[in-house]
Protein backbone atom coordinates (compact mmCIF):
# COMPACT_ATOMS: atom_id res chain seq x y z
CA UNK A 1 0.00 0.00 0.00
CA UNK A 2 1.40 3.45 -1.00
CA UNK A 3 2.19 5.84 1.62
CA UNK A 4 -0.55 8.22 0.60
CA UNK A 5 -3.30 5.53 1.06
CA UNK A 6 -1.93 4.73 4.06
CA UNK A 7 -2.29 8.56 5.31
CA UNK A 8 -6.07 8.58 3.58
CA UNK A 9 -6.98 5.28 6.27
CA UNK A 10 -5.56 7.47 8.80
CA UNK A 11 -7.83 10.24 7.62
CA UNK A 12 -10.53 8.53 7.53
CA UNK A 13 -10.14 6.73 10.69
CA UNK A 14 -9.94 10.45 12.43
CA UNK A 15 -12.89 11.50 10.36
CA UNK A 16 -14.90 8.81 11.67
CA UNK A 17 -14.07 9.29 15.11
CA UNK A 18 -14.86 13.08 15.21
CA UNK A 19 -18.71 12.03 13.58
CA UNK A 20 -19.09 9.34 15.96
CA UNK A 21 -17.49 11.09 19.06
CA UNK A 22 -14.90 8.56 19.74
CA UNK A 23 -11.23 8.62 20.68
CA UNK A 24 -8.43 7.08 18.71
CA UNK A 25 -5.34 5.53 20.54
CA UNK A 26 -2.07 5.81 18.52
CA UNK A 27 0.02 3.25 18.90
CA UNK A 28 3.89 2.66 17.32
CA UNK A 29 5.18 -0.60 18.69
CA UNK A 30 3.29 -0.50 22.56
CA UNK A 31 5.84 -0.11 24.38
CA UNK A 32 5.20 2.46 26.43
CA UNK A 33 1.78 1.65 26.65
CA UNK A 34 2.71 1.23 30.50
CA UNK A 35 2.66 4.85 31.11
CA UNK A 36 -0.23 7.18 31.66
CA UNK A 37 -3.39 7.23 33.36
CA UNK A 38 -5.59 4.21 31.38
CA UNK A 39 -5.56 3.23 27.17
CA UNK A 40 -8.79 4.43 26.15
CA UNK A 41 -10.08 4.48 22.44
CA UNK A 42 -9.85 2.77 19.16
CA UNK A 43 -6.38 2.02 18.24
CA UNK A 44 -4.70 3.48 15.20
CA UNK A 45 -1.34 1.44 14.42
CA UNK A 46 1.34 3.45 12.42
CA UNK A 47 3.13 0.41 11.81
CA UNK A 48 2.45 0.53 8.14
CA UNK A 49 3.72 4.54 7.72
CA UNK A 50 7.48 3.26 7.78
CA UNK A 51 10.99 4.12 6.65
CA UNK A 52 13.81 7.33 6.87
CA UNK A 53 12.14 9.54 4.53
CA UNK A 54 15.58 12.03 4.42
CA UNK A 55 19.07 11.48 5.70
CA UNK A 56 22.09 13.42 4.95
CA UNK A 57 25.08 12.57 7.15
CA UNK A 58 26.66 15.70 6.63
CA UNK A 59 23.81 17.69 7.64
CA UNK A 60 23.46 15.98 10.75
CA UNK A 61 19.65 15.54 10.56
CA UNK A 62 17.14 12.75 9.90
CA UNK A 63 13.89 12.34 8.47
CA UNK A 64 11.76 9.27 9.18
CA UNK A 65 7.71 8.07 9.51
CA UNK A 66 6.48 7.43 12.41
CA UNK A 67 5.86 3.97 12.42
CA UNK A 68 9.84 3.42 11.14
CA UNK A 69 11.36 0.61 14.06
CA UNK A 70 13.53 2.71 16.28
CA UNK A 71 15.63 0.06 15.90
CA UNK A 72 16.59 0.73 12.55
CA UNK A 73 16.81 4.35 12.90
CA UNK A 74 19.65 3.57 14.94
CA UNK A 75 21.73 1.14 12.79
CA UNK A 76 21.29 3.63 10.16
CA UNK A 77 23.22 6.69 12.08
CA UNK A 78 25.68 3.77 13.48
CA UNK A 79 26.76 2.80 10.04
CA UNK A 80 27.70 6.90 9.78
CA UNK A 81 29.21 6.83 12.93
CA UNK A 82 26.09 9.29 14.11
CA UNK A 83 23.84 9.15 17.29
CA UNK A 84 20.86 9.84 18.31
CA UNK A 85 22.08 12.12 20.91
CA UNK A 86 18.90 11.97 23.61
CA UNK A 87 19.39 8.40 24.02
CA UNK A 88 16.07 7.01 23.60
CA UNK A 89 14.73 4.06 25.93
CA UNK A 90 13.60 1.65 23.63
CA UNK A 91 11.52 -0.21 26.80
CA UNK A 92 10.71 -3.56 24.04
CA UNK A 93 11.96 -4.62 20.44
CA UNK A 94 9.14 -2.80 18.79
CA UNK A 95 9.59 0.66 19.41
CA UNK A 96 8.84 2.57 17.20
CA UNK A 97 10.27 6.36 15.73
CA UNK A 98 7.34 8.03 16.32
CA UNK A 99 6.69 6.43 19.62
CA UNK A 100 10.19 7.41 20.69
CA UNK A 101 9.36 11.47 20.04
CA UNK A 102 5.83 11.45 21.24
CA UNK A 103 6.89 9.95 25.02
CA UNK A 104 10.01 12.63 24.80
CA UNK A 105 11.81 10.24 27.05
CA UNK A 106 15.46 10.48 27.29
CA UNK A 107 18.48 8.25 28.32
CA UNK A 108 21.39 8.91 30.47
CA UNK A 109 22.84 11.12 27.79
CA UNK A 110 20.02 13.94 28.68
CA UNK A 111 21.82 16.18 30.68
CA UNK A 112 24.80 16.42 29.09
CA UNK A 113 22.90 16.76 25.21
CA UNK A 114 19.71 17.40 25.80
CA UNK A 115 16.22 16.07 26.03
CA UNK A 116 13.82 14.48 22.50
CA UNK A 117 12.30 18.43 22.99
CA UNK A 118 15.53 20.11 22.27
CA UNK A 119 16.92 18.14 18.99
CA UNK A 120 13.53 18.07 17.79
CA UNK A 121 13.41 20.39 14.28
CA UNK A 122 9.72 19.74 12.44
CA UNK A 123 7.42 17.40 12.31
CA UNK A 124 4.43 16.50 9.80
CA UNK A 125 1.02 15.76 11.61
CA UNK A 126 -2.88 14.89 11.26
CA UNK A 127 -5.03 17.24 13.22
CA UNK A 128 -7.86 16.35 14.79
CA UNK A 129 -9.50 17.82 11.72
CA UNK A 130 -7.63 15.26 9.73
CA UNK A 131 -5.69 18.10 8.27
CA UNK A 132 -2.03 17.81 6.62
CA UNK A 133 -0.01 19.83 8.62
CA UNK A 134 3.87 20.88 8.87
CA UNK A 135 6.16 22.80 11.88
CA UNK A 136 9.90 23.72 12.00
CA UNK A 137 11.50 22.44 9.35
CA UNK A 138 14.88 20.24 8.48
CA UNK A 139 18.05 22.84 9.83
CA UNK A 140 18.30 24.35 13.55
CA UNK A 141 18.15 28.04 12.39
CA UNK A 142 14.09 26.95 10.72
CA UNK A 143 12.10 28.27 14.30
CA UNK A 144 9.78 30.68 12.50
CA UNK A 145 6.34 30.35 13.74
CA UNK A 146 4.63 28.53 16.62
CA UNK A 147 6.66 25.12 17.76
CA UNK A 148 4.48 22.98 17.79
CA UNK A 149 6.81 20.04 17.04
CA UNK A 150 8.48 20.45 20.15
CA UNK A 151 5.21 20.87 21.46
CA UNK A 152 4.30 17.19 20.34
CA UNK A 153 7.44 15.66 21.98
CA UNK A 154 6.23 13.97 25.42
CA UNK A 155 1.99 14.70 24.64
CA UNK A 156 1.83 10.55 23.94
CA UNK A 157 -0.24 11.60 21.33
CA UNK A 158 -2.86 13.19 22.90
CA UNK A 159 -2.44 16.49 20.39
CA UNK A 160 -2.15 15.23 16.88
CA UNK A 161 -0.49 11.74 14.95
CA UNK A 162 2.55 12.37 14.40
CA UNK A 163 3.47 11.19 10.72
CA UNK A 164 7.50 12.00 10.44
CA UNK A 165 9.43 13.86 12.37
CA UNK A 166 13.01 15.79 11.46
CA UNK A 167 15.61 15.37 14.44
CA UNK A 168 19.52 16.58 14.86
CA UNK A 169 21.70 14.00 15.06
CA UNK A 170 25.40 14.13 16.15
CA UNK A 171 28.51 12.45 15.96
CA UNK A 172 29.64 9.33 18.38
CA UNK A 173 31.95 10.18 20.53
CA UNK A 174 35.50 9.38 19.45
CA UNK A 175 36.48 7.64 22.84
CA UNK A 176 33.61 7.04 26.11
CA UNK A 177 35.12 5.44 29.19
CA UNK A 178 32.95 4.99 32.62
CA UNK A 179 34.58 5.34 36.21
CA UNK A 180 32.84 3.09 39.00
CA UNK A 181 33.02 4.41 42.85
CA UNK A 182 31.94 2.87 45.52
CA UNK A 183 29.96 5.59 48.23
CA UNK A 184 26.95 6.13 50.03
CA UNK A 185 24.43 8.64 48.83
CA UNK A 186 25.46 11.81 50.12
CA UNK A 187 28.94 11.47 48.79
CA UNK A 188 27.42 10.08 45.51
CA UNK A 189 25.40 13.56 45.17
CA UNK A 190 28.27 15.43 46.47
CA UNK A 191 30.35 13.99 43.69
CA UNK A 192 27.90 14.17 41.11
CA UNK A 193 27.59 18.20 41.48
CA UNK A 194 31.24 18.75 41.44
CA UNK A 195 32.25 16.91 38.35
CA UNK A 196 28.62 18.75 36.80
CA UNK A 197 30.75 21.76 37.61
CA UNK A 198 34.43 20.50 36.11
CA UNK A 199 35.04 21.42 32.43
CA UNK A 200 35.20 17.45 31.58
CA UNK A 201 33.42 15.63 28.64
CA UNK A 202 30.57 14.42 31.34
CA UNK A 203 28.06 12.56 28.94
CA UNK A 204 26.14 10.48 32.37
CA UNK A 205 25.98 10.11 35.89
CA UNK A 206 24.07 7.40 37.94
CA UNK A 207 24.26 5.95 41.60
CA UNK A 208 22.36 3.11 41.63
CA UNK A 209 22.77 2.26 45.36
CA UNK A 210 26.17 1.37 46.15
CA UNK A 211 28.25 2.78 43.34
CA UNK A 212 28.51 6.13 41.34
CA UNK A 213 29.20 5.49 37.74
CA UNK A 214 30.45 8.76 35.56
CA UNK A 215 30.36 8.20 31.88
CA UNK A 216 32.55 10.39 29.94
CA UNK A 217 32.23 11.03 26.02
CA UNK A 218 34.73 13.21 23.69
CA UNK A 219 38.19 13.26 22.02
CA UNK A 220 40.92 11.02 23.31
CA UNK A 221 42.54 13.75 24.57
CA UNK A 222 39.75 15.48 26.69
CA UNK A 223 38.69 11.73 27.52
CA UNK A 224 42.33 10.93 28.52
CA UNK A 225 42.59 14.59 30.56
CA UNK A 226 39.03 14.06 32.40
CA UNK A 227 39.99 10.66 33.79
CA UNK A 228 43.18 12.03 35.46
CA UNK A 229 41.16 14.67 36.84
CA UNK A 230 39.00 12.52 38.61
CA UNK A 231 40.87 9.54 38.96
CA UNK A 232 39.99 6.16 39.69
CA UNK A 233 39.99 3.17 37.02
CA UNK A 234 37.91 3.28 34.05
CA UNK A 235 36.70 0.56 31.52
CA UNK A 236 34.79 1.26 28.42
CA UNK A 237 31.66 -0.76 30.33
CA UNK A 238 28.15 0.09 28.53
CA UNK A 239 26.22 -2.46 29.19
CA UNK A 240 25.72 -0.70 32.78
CA UNK A 241 24.08 2.20 31.11
CA UNK A 242 21.84 0.03 28.86
CA UNK A 243 20.34 -1.13 31.78
CA UNK A 244 19.79 2.55 33.35
CA UNK A 245 18.37 3.40 29.77
CA UNK A 246 16.31 0.33 29.11
CA UNK A 247 15.22 0.17 32.94
CA UNK A 248 16.78 -3.96 33.70
CA UNK A 249 19.15 -2.56 36.18
CA UNK A 250 18.23 -5.34 39.15
CA UNK A 251 16.95 -1.80 40.84
CA UNK A 252 13.99 -1.66 38.71
CA UNK A 253 12.94 -5.40 39.01
CA UNK A 254 10.48 -4.36 41.64
CA UNK A 255 6.38 -4.18 41.96
CA UNK A 256 4.65 -1.20 42.96
CA UNK A 257 4.54 2.05 41.82
CA UNK A 258 7.71 3.53 40.58
CA UNK A 259 8.06 7.43 40.97
CA UNK A 260 10.00 9.74 39.25
CA UNK A 261 11.32 12.95 41.13
CA UNK A 262 13.10 15.55 38.89
CA UNK A 263 14.18 18.68 40.60
CA UNK A 264 17.81 20.51 41.92
CA UNK A 265 20.67 18.05 41.73
CA UNK A 266 21.74 19.76 44.87
CA UNK A 267 18.49 18.51 47.01
CA UNK A 268 19.03 16.24 49.69
CA UNK A 269 17.74 12.80 49.97
CA UNK A 270 17.23 12.29 53.62
CA UNK A 271 13.69 11.18 52.76
CA UNK A 272 14.60 8.39 50.05
CA UNK A 273 17.76 5.82 50.85
CA UNK A 274 17.17 3.84 47.97
CA UNK A 275 16.75 6.22 45.81
CA UNK A 276 18.30 5.44 42.00
CA UNK A 277 19.95 8.96 41.20
CA UNK A 278 20.29 9.70 37.65
CA UNK A 279 21.30 13.05 35.56
CA UNK A 280 24.03 14.61 37.70
CA UNK A 281 21.21 14.46 40.46
CA UNK A 282 18.59 15.66 39.07
CA UNK A 283 16.55 12.81 38.44
CA UNK A 284 15.60 10.45 41.00
CA UNK A 285 13.97 7.38 40.64
CA UNK A 286 12.25 5.52 43.96
CA UNK A 287 9.52 2.81 44.63
CA UNK A 288 6.25 2.37 46.93
CA UNK A 289 8.10 5.41 49.13
CA UNK A 290 4.32 7.07 49.76
CA UNK A 291 1.82 8.57 47.83
CA UNK A 292 2.34 11.01 44.64
CA UNK A 293 0.83 13.93 46.69
CA UNK A 294 3.60 13.42 49.18
CA UNK A 295 6.16 12.86 46.35
CA UNK A 296 4.95 16.29 44.34
CA UNK A 297 5.36 18.39 48.01
CA UNK A 298 9.01 16.97 48.79
CA UNK A 299 9.87 18.03 45.34
CA UNK A 300 7.96 21.57 45.59
CA UNK A 301 10.10 22.24 47.85
CA UNK A 302 13.72 21.80 46.03
CA UNK A 303 12.10 23.42 42.61
CA UNK A 304 10.73 20.25 40.58
CA UNK A 305 7.90 17.79 40.38
CA UNK A 306 7.17 14.12 40.71
CA UNK A 307 5.32 11.37 38.20
CA UNK A 308 3.91 8.04 38.50
CA UNK A 309 5.99 6.54 36.18
CA UNK A 310 5.58 2.94 36.04
CA UNK A 311 2.88 0.73 38.34
CA UNK A 312 0.55 3.39 38.75
CA UNK A 313 -3.11 2.95 40.03
CA UNK A 314 -5.85 2.95 36.90
CA UNK A 315 -7.81 5.81 36.58
CA UNK A 316 -5.44 8.18 38.65
CA UNK A 317 -3.26 10.77 37.31
CA UNK A 318 0.07 10.30 37.00
CA UNK A 319 1.61 14.06 38.11
CA UNK A 320 -0.15 16.82 39.74
CA UNK A 321 -0.40 20.14 38.06
CA UNK A 322 -0.43 23.51 39.94
CA UNK A 323 -3.68 25.18 38.83
CA UNK A 324 -2.16 27.60 36.50
CA UNK A 325 -0.37 25.14 34.31
CA UNK A 326 -3.40 22.64 34.42
CA UNK A 327 -5.27 25.79 32.89
CA UNK A 328 -2.54 25.63 30.22
CA UNK A 329 -2.59 22.28 29.16
CA UNK A 330 -6.42 22.51 28.58
CA UNK A 331 -5.69 25.37 26.37
CA UNK A 332 -3.01 23.51 24.75
CA UNK A 333 -5.94 20.59 24.35
CA UNK A 334 -8.71 22.60 23.09
CA UNK A 335 -6.69 24.36 20.61
CA UNK A 336 -5.00 21.33 18.85
CA UNK A 337 -7.94 19.16 19.54
CA UNK A 338 -10.85 20.72 19.84
CA UNK A 339 -12.95 17.53 19.25
CA UNK A 340 -10.98 15.26 22.10
CA UNK A 341 -10.02 12.92 19.04
CA UNK A 342 -7.13 11.47 20.46
CA UNK A 343 -5.94 10.07 23.61
CA UNK A 344 -8.50 10.16 25.79
CA UNK A 345 -7.61 9.49 29.42
CA UNK A 346 -4.04 8.82 28.70
CA UNK A 347 -2.06 11.95 30.92
CA UNK A 348 -5.42 13.10 32.69
CA UNK A 349 -8.13 11.64 34.14
CA UNK A 350 -10.55 14.22 32.72
CA UNK A 351 -9.14 14.46 29.35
Amino acid sequence: MSDDNIIEQFKKQIADAKQNSTTIRIRGGGTKDFYGVSLEGDLLETKSYSGISEYEPTELVITAKSGTPLKLIEKTLSENNQMLAFEPPHMGPEASFGGCIASGLSGPRRASQGAVRDLVLGVRMLNSEGIDLQFGGKVMKNVAGFDVSRLLAGSFGTLGLILECSVKVLPKPESERTIFMEMNQESALKKMNQMAGMSIPLSATCYDGTQLAARLSGSNIAVATALKKIGGESTDESSFWHSIKEHTHAFFNSEGCLYRLSMNPAAPMNAYPTALIEWNGSTRWIWNNGSLSEHQAFANKHGGHAVAFRGNQPGRNICELPKALHAMQVKVKDALDPHRVFGEKRLFSEF
